[in-house]
């Protein structure tokens, strides 16, 4: 069973996803450092259709983090899900700072009268400079995440194309008219002998799915004498009768 309480209390007003989700992680008590997604979804969604239920509107707002969620879900479930881990820290810091203004509002408001008079705010010029240091181990990471997404938004080059678009396509109809040729007189003819015209790998493909087509319509058979594979021309439905007469026998 999982962790996770059913939702069983009657429906809130929330100022937004973050808000609803923010509710979510501190009444089933999941870290919010290291979220469970799947789990996170699960209470979402369940919360989303209470709200349909008892026919409440619910914003586009809602709606779009109810997609985020199930997008992180699916890259989680990828071989590598680097990028999952990098859109959950992103979910996880927009929670925490949530989390502390709400904090500082709920203070805030103890302090604050919202009926006395407040002057308009001083106009100061914002000082731009970035004055935080950081260690060259830490600022690597992020910079060969963004080279790694430019690279991936880059169109694959021709070459990358060349073994499929310019691979020639040979018809497995020329080739059974070819092997029909070799076997018309009659005599065997040495299974590697019937490759002999192929020039390359598609050839030797298409000749290998003639004879499938010929063996499987019944007019060609293939033998085997003393270790040496051969095939033969089967001319009607009387000589097929016959070769197996002769096995039986």
């Amino acid at each position: 069973m999982s962790g996770v309480e059913k939702i069983s209390y009657k429906l809130e007003a929330f100022e937004g996803p973050l808000d609803l989700l923010l509710h979510l992680i501190e009444k089933n008590k999941l870290n919010i450092y290291d979220i469970m997604i799947s789990e996170l979804l699960e209470q979402y969604m369940e919360h989303m259709r209470l709200m349909e239920q008892q026919e409440l509107e619910i914003a586009g707002e809602f709606l779009d983090m109810a997609s985020r969620l199930v997008q992180i879900k699916s890259a989680m479930l990828l071989p590598k899900y680097e990028e999952a881990e990098e859109m959950k820290k992103e979910l996880s810091g927009q929670l925490i700072e949530y989390k502390k203004c709400k904090q500082v509002a709920k203070i805030l408001s103890q302090k604050i009268s919202f009926d006395s008079f407040c002057r308009e705010p001083s106009k100061i010029k914002a000082d731009m400079k970035y004055k935080r240091s950081h260690a060259p181990d830490y600022l690597i990471a992020p910079y060969m995440t963004a080279v790694g997404r430019g690279k991936e938004k880059i169109p694959p080059s021709e070459e990358a194309f060349s073994g499929i678009v310019k691979r020639r396509i040979v018809s497995v109809s020329s080739k059974i008219v070819g092997v029909m040729r070799k076997l018309w007189s009659g005599r065997k003819v040495r299974y590697e002998n019937v490759f002999d015209d192929a020039g390359d790998r598609s050839e030797l493909v298409a000749t290998f799915l003639a004879i499938l087509e010929l063996v499987k319509g019944k007019r060609v058979r293939i033998s085997e004498d003393n270790g040496e594979v051969s095939l033969h021309l089967l001319k009607d439905e009387s000589s097929v009768s016959a070769d197996r007469g002769a096995e039986n026998e």
